[in-house]
């Protein structure tokens, strides 16, 4: 299904379905895209919105993680969202996620993270992206993924004129390092929430150690691997990952109900 993109304000997004809320959260890399398949599964049963976090145009002074957080909160209070919502976010979106869910607690009601930071990442590889290389910028999105086929020549294009541009890269350059430096590892024992945690068992930028820990530090959580897969599980095993969200949201459904 192709995304439509709403705007309200200053915010874009796609809203699609109706139910209950699913609150998609994207990386730093990312897209709306990122989550198509998982919009085209869910929508069907559950409200799907994805805002379109301002990773390359926010104010540099804002360019982090607490930043991205506060935008988050005001997309929320801008579209109306009373309702708890599933927060689920992959990568830079996960860290957010859990940024937001310890700030806001009474607004989420579930947790799903997928090759997130927030406690470990090894962001592009190990280092910055370098401006007017191609090859290195084709190295490295195909990192990103078990099989390198994914990192199609469109992703790649996107990702190089991303990087080729001194002000967004001055942005991701102050992103990553805010997710360095925010290391939630004190914090995550306050997050109450069902929390699922389906991880790449090829991640190479958060490995599953980071799975392992995550799952040790969220009591309410419980850890899924999917092989031949590496950061981006809903784009690498779509089919699997769709099967895994649906059987956590059907078996917490009821816990809270009660």
């Amino acid at each position: 299904m192709e995304l439509q993109i709403k705007a309200h304000d200053d915010f874009q997004y796609v809203d699609e379905g109706s139910g209950s809320t699913l609150l998609l959260l994207h990386g730093l890399f990312g897209a709306l895209s990122n989550w198509q398949e998982v919009v085209a599964e869910f929508s069907r049963s559950y409200r799907v919105i994805i805002p379109l976090l301002p990773i390359y145009d926010m104010p540099l002074t804002q360019a982090g993680v607490p930043g991205l957080v506060k935008y988050v909160e005001g997309f929320v209070r801008a579209i109306g969202l009373a309702e708890p919502v599933t927060v689920l976010g992959n990568s830079l979106g996960g860290h957010v996620g859990l940024e937001y869910t310890l700030r806001n607690p009474e607004r989420v009601s579930r947790l799903v993270l997928t090759g997130s930071s927030g406690l470990f990442e090894d962001s592009m590889g190990g280092s910055f992206p370098k401006r007017g290389n191609y090859a290195y910028v084709q190295e490295r999105v195909a990192y990103t993924f078990y099989d390198p086929a994914v990192a199609t020549p469109e992703l790649v294009d996107e990702v190089f004129s991303i990087t080729n541009s001194n002000v967004k890269c001055l942005r991701i350059i102050s992103i990553a390092r805010s997710a360095q430096r925010h290391n939630l590892g004190k914090e995550l024992g306050r997050i109450k929430v069902p929390t699922l945690l389906v991880w790449g068992l090829n991640d190479t930028i958060t490995p599953p150690l980071v799975a392992h820990e995550f799952h040790r530090l969220i009591r309410n959580s419980e850890l899924r691997f999917l092989d031949h897969c590496c950061h981006a599980p809903m784009m690498e095993r779509p089919q699997a990952f769709n099967a895994l969200l649906q059987q956590f949201l059907v078996h917490t459904e009821g816990a809270l109900v009660s």
